[in-house]
Formats: C-alpha cells, structure tokens, sequence
C-alpha cells in the first residue's frame, strides 16, 4: 500500500509509515497543479495546506485515506472524496496552544506596540515618550468567537493575565460559559460591542464565511483590535482594510487574503502594510512542539486505518443516514446465512443504509440490526421468518 506525503513533514514520522509496511513517497515540492497525477496510485495521501481538488479523487481509483496534516479540512473538496467513499481526517486540538500562543503575542504586540519599538530601535532612533502610551492588558475585555479547542486556550491564557473574557459561538450555552469561566455573549455582533480585543477561533465553512461582517467590525468600539489566527476568509476584507485604512481599528492577523500558495514567495498586501496593522505569515501552527503532536497524531490516523480499516477524527462519513426502517434478524452463525438475508432484501428493491452484526458467547448465534431506507413489507418479513433453520427472531421497528 502506498502513501503519498505531499507536504512537509518529519523524517522520523516518515520512518513509522515506513514500519507499518507502507510504500512512502514524500513529495513535499509537488504543485497543486501536478498532485492528481502524483497521487494517481496511492492508497493514503497526507497534506499539510496543500489543496486537495476534486481531479485528486478522479485521477485515484484507489484512494481510501486522505489526512490533513492540521486542524480544519477547508483545503480539501470533502464533497469530491464523500462521492468516491474516500475517508477524510484531521488532528485538530493538536496545534491548539501553538495558535493561541501567537494569538496572545499579537494581543501583547498590539498593545505595547512591540514591532514598533523594533523597527525604531533598528532604525537608529530613541522613543520612549511615544511607546510609554500603552494602556495595558490587565482588567481589558477579549472576546474570543469559537470555543473549541483553540478558542479555550485562548481563554486560559487571557485569563492569566487578568482580562475578562466573554465568548461567543453557535453552541455555547449558559453552562458551558460558566464552565470555562467566562460571559457569554449572544451573538457575534455583541461580542463584538463588549471587546477591547476580539479574536477570532472559527473554523472556516459555508457557514462561517465572511461571518466578520461589516456590522460586526463596526460593532467593535474605536481603537479596539481584531486578531486573526483563524482564516481570512471568514472576514469581509473589503471592510476590513477599509476601517483599518481609516484608523477606525487595529489589526493583528496570521492570515491574509490570496495568500501565496510556497513557503516563500513575493506577496502584496494592502492590508499588511498598514502602520497599524500587525502581521505575521500564516505561522500560528508552526512551532516545534505543534508540528511533531501534529505529525505523531497523523502517524496514529494511518495506523489505525491501516490495521484495523477505522478512521479516527473522520470529518465525512454521515452522522445520520437517510434510513427509515430498521430491521433485526437473530440468527445461527454460519455461512451464507446473512448473504440470504441481504439477497431477499436486494430482490425487494429496498436499499441497505447500514449493517452491524453482533456475535453472542460460543459463536453460535449472533443479531444482525439492517438499516433500511424503507420500511420492509410483510412478504419479505415473512419469507425471512420461514428459515427456520437458520433464522432465530425477525422484528422491524421504524426510526
């Protein structure tokens, strides 16, 4: 079985693919252009941020595995692998204290101005008078929208440096809020009113695209900051680089818009190259410590698909299927006996959702529960029932 390591990654990490009997190809260099054709004979893929498009599923009969090597899957058409019944996984919470250390430093960067007092200093020149003007963290308010993983370290750190945090996302509740130890807000927009600092932990999807909305970066009160260590593109730009431009607020982010696709590259931005703005290179996941948790945690993906054919941290397979009926057949535990039992349900025309078959003690029976996508006539019910032989106890109850 082949695997193809499309993106950076650690050569001790590769040696444990190695060990689990896999063909490795590590092409960390291969374009998005050119990843079809790569992949064209690999069982598993791994990728870091490398795009993974619809061709990759096309142009790989026998895909089965693709991984993201981080957390979220927005750079892979999970759609196109759902239609070829291709497992797409992730490792999130991995890179978690890694993003929210930088979320913090740009937090602290923002408010002592820290880039600024840099670039003077190389510059040759002495301003204390100007960079003694910060307010300080202590007794502020940060607003942390998304409370997953990431969003709660955020919380803890700020926390520890005295802030009051209030949050916000879909699923937060009263209970949870007071569990994590901090407010609740009840929509993004109000967070947004409530925040010295509101920083952003939301994973990007249809849902969330462009969810910083004009109204809500306008919600935040003169001088207040946005921080970005999530995705650009859950961020209106265009407004974004407008009341930046204007001064209206300030901006600490990781991620940009059009970001170039290589590790270096030119890149121009209007955004970044506003004096109030702080930027950093799309770097929150990137320490030592998050890539090797990230790595390690990838390497146990595969192992398990590979041993055992279970997926860890799937993010496609369906959490309801379309079934409407569910069918219990008891039965002797011999051969052929569920191939009947399947083959009655095929010449029925009715469509099998999902199969678990459960062995008892001794091995000689088992209960296998079929979900069906309607419910089974009583002509099926009871051809199945006149198998005496093999056959134990048939019921069929309705979801």
């Amino acid at each position: 079985m082949k695997i193809l390591v499309a993106d950076a990654f650690p050569t001790e990490r590769l040696a444990d693919f190695q060990a689990l009997g896999l063909e490795v190809a590590h092409r960390p260099d291969v374009a998005v252009q050119e990843l079809a054709a790569a992949a064209r004979d690999a069982a598993i893929l791994v990728v870091r941020s490398k795009q993974v498009q619809a061709d990759v599923f096309d142009a790989a009969p026998g895909l089965s595995l693709v991984v993201r090597a981080g957390a979220g899957v927005n750079t892979i058409d999970v759609a196109a692998a759902s239609r070829r019944g291709v497992y797409v996984a992730n490792c999130p919470g991995q890179n978690s204290i890694a993003v929210a250390e930088l979320a913090i430093g740009l937090v602290v960067a923002l408010d002592r101005r820290i880039p600024d007092n840099v670039a003077l200093l190389r510059a040759g020149k002495w301003d204390k008078k100007t960079f003694s003007e910060a307010q300080g963290l202590y007794g502020r308010t940060l607003g942390v929208a998304g409370v997953g993983s990431i969003g709660r370290e955020v919380a803890r750190r700020a926390q520890a440096l005295g802030m009051r945090v209030v949050a916000w996302s879909r699923s937060l509740d009263d209970r949870q809020a007071k569990l994590l130890g901090v407010e609740r807000a009840p929509d993004l927009a109000a967070l947004a009113r409530e925040s010295d600092f509101l920083s952003l932990h939301l994973a990007l999807s249809k849902e969330t695209r462009g969810i910083v909305s004009r109204e809500v970066l306008e919600a935040l009160r003169p001088g207040a900051a946005l921080v970005n260590t999530a995705r650009a593109e859950i961020v209106d730009q265009a407004a974004l680089l407008e009341l930046a431009r204007a001064g209206r607020l300030r901006v600490g982010t990781d991620v940009f818009a059009g970001e170039p696709e290589k590790g270096k590259a030119e890149f121009d931005s209007e955004l970044a190259k506003l004096p109030n703005v702080y930027g950093t290179h799309h770097i929150g996941a990137s320490t030592a410590q998050a890539q090797d948790a990230i790595a390690r945690e990838t390497v146990r993906i595969v192992e398990a698909f590979v041993k055992s054919g279970e997926v860890p941290s799937c993010v496609n397979v369906a959490r309801k299927t379309p079934a409407r009926a569910r069918l219990v057949v008891r039965h002797l535990d011999k051969v052929g006996v569920l191939a009947n039992v399947l083959g009655a349900i095929r010449e029925a025309g009715i469509n099998v959702e999902g199969v678990e078959n459960t062995i008892f003690e001794h091995h000689q029976a088992a209960s296998c529960t079929i979900d069906l996508d309607e419910r089974p006539p009583a002509p099926l019910l009871e051809h199945l029932r006149t198998r005496v032989g093999d056959v134990l106890f048939v019921g069929s109850f309705d979801l």
